[in-house]
């Protein structure tokens, strides 16, 4: 047997020490008149049993003590539990080409989107999660797993020098995405295309329709904005502000691609989204996730103690009840 609340147990020593001091001092005197004349107790004893008041006062003690118990929480026995982990896989795939340093948003495209993922996995509930990096090319980073603090190490690390094939090939995120669900189910499957919508090949939406086809959700998250912003050039130590130029010398400005990202989603039966310095847009990537049809991701049984705390209320309540009706006259009838 164990207790939930353990230290309620202290009032059945504050009980069982105030009983004791009672019938010492019972003993030696009076009970019922103890400051009374000898006179005065004859003529109250005839309408009083003694016999009767003190079953009476043991009654309601011991259904204080009953009632003590009960609220301390008794558990005896265990139950066994079965509980089932629900989500879908979500595959998040990060562009981070050298157009994702670009600072349109504060305090970049790579960085601003890196704080809303990582806001968005602390919300997950159960889903399993994957990373892409991808740029000219894409590589699965971290496959499908429920290690949420896993997932945002890795996601803490991701920066615009991983991948060395420069470019944004955004058909290969989505073909490695699809490779990256382990299972054939045709649902319970999300992509979330995190970019700010430059494709170098022209096939993301034909691919997207693709995908739709196998069960692939696939929303997309522009990063960025329409006015754009020059690219600056990352150094270890830069001295001096450099940002990339085209091959004429002129320097390069990266808008968003809002088009592009609303026909992937919309070829993909996703929706399009948008990380910008002015909403909270993981609030809404979240929502969208849970309200999706889920699949049991796992099943472990939980054991735990069954609470036991009715009998003992049970028999206070009966013990108190026949305390305080008990009569105490003589050949007087409950």
């Amino acid at each position: 047997m164990s207790f939930r609340f353990s230290w309620i147990l202290a009032f059945l020593a504050i009980q069982l020490f105030l009983w004791i001091l009672w019938q010492f001092k019972d003993r030696n005197r009076d009970s019922i008149f103890p400051n009374a004349s000898d006179k005065v107790r004859t003529i109250f004893r005839k309408n009083l049993d003694k016999n009767r008041i003190q079953w009476r006062d043991r009654l309601i003690l011991i259904g204080l003590a009953l009632l003590a118990l009960a609220a301390s929480g008794p558990q005896i026995g265990t139950r066994v539990r079965p509980i089932e982990r629900k989500g879908v896989d979500l595959v998040i795939a990060l562009d981070t080409s050298t157009s994702m340093d670009a600072e349109d948003v504060t305090p970049s495209r790579l960085a601003k989107a890196k704080f809303e993922l990582g806001r968005l996995i602390r919300k997950l509930k159960g889903d399993r999660v994957a990373i892409i990096v991808f740029a000219g090319s894409s590589h699965l980073y971290l496959p499908l797993t429920t290690d949420y603090e896993a997932a945002l190490l890795f996601l803490n690390e991701i920066d615009t020098k991983m991948i060395p094939t420069q470019g944004t090939s955004l058909s290969a995120a989505m073909t490695t995405a699809i490779s990256a669900y382990t299972e054939e189910s045709d649902k319970f499957k999300v992509m979330l295309l995190v970019t700010d919508g430059e494709d170098h090949e022209g096939k993301a939406v034909d691919l997207a329709t693709e995908a739709a086809k196998v069960g692939l959700m696939i929303n997309t998250v522009g990063v960025g904005s329409d006015i754009g912003s020059l690219i600056p050039i990352k150094e270890k130590e830069p001295k001096t502000n450099q940002y990339k130029r085209d091959r004429n010398g002129k320097l390069i400005t990266s808008t968003m691609n809002e088009k592009i990202l609303k026909e992937i989603a919309l070829a993909g039966n996703g929706s399009f989204f948008w990380f910008d310095n002015n909403r909270d847009t993981y609030q809404d990537i979240s929502l969208a996730i849970e309200n999706m049809e889920k699949k049991v991701i796992s099943t472990h049984e939980f054991s735990e103690y069954e609470d036991r705390y009715q009998s003992f209320a049970l028999l206070a309540f009966c013990f108190l009840v026949w305390g305080f009706v008990m009569p105490t006259r003589p050949g007087e009838k409950s």
